[in-house]
């Protein structure tokens, strides 16, 4: 029942990636993150740059000038090499800040007779995306790890580790916006099995070039359906097609 309710709300949700609210936040989401780590890869340049501006001493070699400038170079494709893994949680994660903008166009077309909420305070959003973009990174750098100690399982590990992370936040965002973080927290409890294998089937294309892109729309647009379809949720009505008769 529960990965029937999941393979439904996904499947609302692509239905709906045409919308102008899916591809404004797609827009922003790409966008953001691709500034975010263009500007990390500057940063550590310019801080490796500064630090060896003066040339290195090296034992039985001397001093070296050129250091600098193979550091700062060096950096730059750290980022870059880093960016692979991170650019679409990054994405995700600052997709989370226009949540509101996917979550009321999907309310708007499947839950016409909701009342509307008002939207979330960009300060509070700014804050939560904050602290979602900082755990997202911080977790997926330390699993890096695990794919190389576990480099057979390595795929399966970031499914699990993503799909736990996008689900745990996108249900929190989506229900938040209903009924309060204290009962958002309450229901993601309760609901915990299922949250998890949803995120996980958003984690799942994440390893696939381009597609990867949509997930953070699909996964806030998927979260919403399933806010409103399980137990505590809005309920709708009876004939509703987003609810599983």
């Amino acid at each position: 029942m529960a990965l029937a309710m999941i393979f439904k709300a996904f499947g609302l949700a692509l239905g709906q990636l045409g919308d102008p609210s899916f591809r404004r936040v797609l827009l922003l989401g790409v966008g953001g993150a691709v500034a975010l780590l263009a500007a990390a890869a500057w940063g550590l340049s310019a801080l490796v740059g500064w630090w060896a501006a003066d040339g290195i001493t090296l034992p039985l070699i001397g001093e070296v000038q050129w250091l600098d400038f193979a550091f700062s170079w060096g950096a730059v494709a750290l980022v870059l090499l880093l960016s692979v893994f991170l650019m679409v949680p990054v994405a995700s994660a600052i997709t989370s800040l226009f949540l509101d903008d996917v979550a009321d166009a999907v309310e708007a077309v499947h839950y016409p007779s909701i009342p509307q909420q008002p939207r979330t305070p960009f300060g509070e959003a700014l804050r939560d995306t904050v602290g979602f973009l900082v755990v997202i990174i911080a977790v997926n750098l330390a699993a890096l790890i695990l794919y190389v100690i576990f480099a057979p399982v390595a795929l399966f590990i970031f499914w699990a580790v993503n799909g736990f992370l996008l689900g745990r936040e996108y249900y929190t965002l989506a229900a938040m916006r209903r009924v309060g973080r204290k009962r958002a927290r309450e229901l993601r409890r309760k609901h915990f099995a299922t949250i998890w294998a949803a995120g996980i089937l958003m984690a799942m294309p994440l390893s696939i070039p381009l597609l990867n892109l949509v997930i953070p729309i699909l996964g806030a647009a998927t979260f919403t359906h399933l806010f409103q379809m399980m137990p505590q949720g809005h309920r709708g009505p009876p004939n509703s097609p987003a609810y599983p008769q």
